[in-house]
This record gives C-alpha cells, sequence and structure tokens, in this order.
C-alpha cells in the first residue's frame, strides 16, 4: 500500500492486482465527467467546456498509467467511496492495457475538442468516439464489463502481445487470458 505502481502484490497472488470495486467506481466517476461534458457539449452545444472536461480526463489516465489508478483524481475519490468495502483482487496487467487503450481514446478525444472550437466539421467524429467512450465506462461501471480487458485477450491470441508469466484473474473468471 502506497507504493506508486500499476497494481500491487498481495499474499498469495504471484502478479500485480488492483481492486475491481475501486475500478468500477473510478469508471463510473469518469462517466458521470463524461456525460456532463456530453450534454454541454453536444445537447447544449456548448463546445467550449469540452476541452476541459477532456483534458481531466486526459490527465487522470495519464496519473493514473504513470502513478498507479490509485493516485488519480477518480482513483483517490473511489477510494473513498468503497473504503468499508473489502477489495476484490483483480489482475492488474490488463487493466493496465485497458486504460492505455483509455488514454488513446481520450487524447484523440481532447484534440478533437481543440479543433471543434473553430471548426464544425469535427463535431460528428468527435460524437462517434465519445459516444464509444461513454459506452466502455458505462459497460465497466455497470455491469463490471471491461472492453480493454477483452481486447487485451485478444491481442494475446492475435499474438500483438506477449501472454504474460502467470494468468491474472478477470472480474468473474470473464477473461481468457
Amino acid at each position: 500500500m502506497g507504493k506508486i505502481s500499476f497494481g500491487e502484490y498481495v499474499e498469495g497472488i504471484n502478479y500485480k492486482v488492483l481492486d475491481e470495486r475501486m475500478m468500477r467506481a473510478s469508471s463510473g466517476l469518469m462517466l458521470l465527467v463524461g456525460l456532463f461534458a456530453f450534454a454541454n457539449g453536444f445537447l447544449l452545444s456548448n463546445f467550449e467546456v469540452l476541452p476541459y472536461f477532456t483534458g481531466f480526463l486526459l490527465f487522470n489516465f495519464i496519473l493514473a498509467l504513470m502513478l498507479g489508478p490509485r493516485l488519480s483524481p477518480t482513483g483517490l475519490l473511489a477510494r473513498l467511496i468503497v473504503r468499508k468495502q473489502s477489495p476484490l483482487h483483480i489482475g492488474a496487467v490488463q487493466k493496465k492495457f485497458a486504460y492505455s487503450l483509455g488514454l488513446t481514446l481520450t487524447t484523440v478525444i481532447f484534440t478533437l475538442s481543440l479543433f471543434l472550437l473553430n471548426d464544425p466539421i469535427y463535431f460528428e467524429p468527435l460524437c462517434l468516439l465519445c459516444i464509444i467512450c461513454l459506452s466502455f465506462l458505462y459497460l465497466e461501471s455497470a455491469f463490471g464489463i471491461c472492453v480493454g480487458c477483452k481486447l487485451y485477450g485478444l491481442s494475446i491470441r492475435a499474438k500483438l502481445i506477449p501472454k504474460p508469466k502467470e494468468r491474472p484473474n478477470c472480474m468473474g473468471d470473464a477473461c481468457e487470458v
């Protein structure tokens, strides 16, 4: 506890783990930020706020990947929210892959939101990417379905990335890593 790392080792498990409850709460918080941005930008046509919200999410992903999800803004708040619940350990390697995908998607969304301020041609691709991102966050927070984790397993089977030395567990043993 307190180490700067994406995941931690716990007794009896030979690979880094994260608390699934904290991860789902963090995803729910990111979903709320994303929905607020979506409502302001796309329902109220207030595009000026989009770079701020997407910039926050981008910063959140960067901190989570550099320092660990526990030390990102949504991770800190999520830990506070679930502090009285017992941790549910899941493998960290596939969540790190998922967060890397989230960082990539958020970087594109943030960049497009800056371009949208001067050119409405970016509205449709930005809207589509936001809906995809919000869908991924909803699936994770509401149902525990991590699309990034599924893509991690698919990437291993397609031999795009190496198989981990030890098979990490997934939420509900849903992954085939």
